[in-house]
């Protein structure tokens, strides 16, 4: 299962240059290479979960003036490696039933795709069976966030879609709650504070962190205690808190160093047999 934020964050321009070869400026450094050299940058920048662009330097121009264009190549790239991600499932795990649910940050041009895809089962404010007896709830939209991602909208609002989607569980108790967002105040919703330019509060000499998660999961969760909470959203705080019963989860992330981060998790006669937090 994958709860949301698929795609990238940061497009990194791959200039065409007129006398021959290609610069991009990658990593606070200005990078130049040949022909032979665009693969390897390319392959580079997808390991930093960037999106490489290769483009004129017109392009360049229309870019930091256009924001609609620059909207739309992040749409077409972001759709490109969606695509190529989907290809891998019937070579790497053709048994696999991949379920697949969209985060607050992932444009709604992704929905199409992902529930076209005969490899994925697309989950978003609906319930998905993982067997007989557990099954999950999945909301991939956030409380508000500095960033005005997609896919977010207000506390009330957040409550109603979840109150609906738990509403179509058989069982509760043994079901997962799939929320991208994480509970409010429950230490695995801490990230950085920032000021009005989106700028990190630095307190002490160490940049301030502060509860960001969203109080109508926690309400959710607090009432209905299901099984299991398999949170995201907040990259920089991963962890294993209990909200009364239940166990939440939130896997963290560290996308741009390459690193995966992810939970094996076996489930057993209602119950968690087995935990396992893995990365690499």
């Amino acid at each position: 299962m994958m709860g949301g934020d698929m795609t990238s964050k940061v497009m990194v321009p791959i200039v065409r240059e007129p006398e021959g070869g290609y610069t991009a400026n990658f990593l606070g450094k200005q990078v130049k290479i040949s022909e032979e050299g665009l693969s390897d940058l390319k392959k580079q920048i997808r390991q930093h979960c960037y999106l490489p662009y290769v483009c004129s330097k017109a392009e360049v121009e229309k870019l930091s003036r256009d924001p609609e264009y620059v909207e739309k190549v992040f749409e077409d790239l972001e759709v490109e490696m969606v695509k190529d991600w989907l290809s891998l499932i019937p070579k790497k795990a053709p048994d696999a039933k991949v379920i697949i649910h969209p985060g607050n940050d992932d444009k709604f041009v992704l929905d199409d795709l992902l529930k076209s895809s005969p490899n994925v089962v697309f989950a978003e404010e609906t319930v998905v069976h993982f067997d007989d007896l557990h099954e999950a709830a999945c909301v991939g939209w956030s409380n508000p966030t500095p960033w005005q991602s997609p896919r977010e909208c207000t506390e009330e609002q957040l409550l109603e879609k979840l109150e609906e989607t738990v509403s179509q569980l058989k069982s509760i108790e043994t079901s997962c709650f799939c929320f991208h967002v994480p509970p409010y105040n429950s230490t695995i919703d801490m990230a950085p504070k920032l000021d009005a330019t989106l700028r990190p509060v630095y307190e002490g000499g160490r940049p301030a962190f502060i509860p960001v998660g969203s109080t109508s999961v926690r309400k959710v969760i607090e009432k209905y205690q299901p099984l299991l909470g398999l949170h995201g959203h907040i990259h920089e705080s991963p962890g294993l808190v209990k909200i009364g019963k239940t166990q939440c989860i939130n896997p963290g992330s560290e996308y741009s160093e390459g690193i995966l981060r992810a939970y094996i998790i076996e489930l057993e006669g209602g119950k968690t047999k087995r935990l396992q937090r893995l990365e690499g």
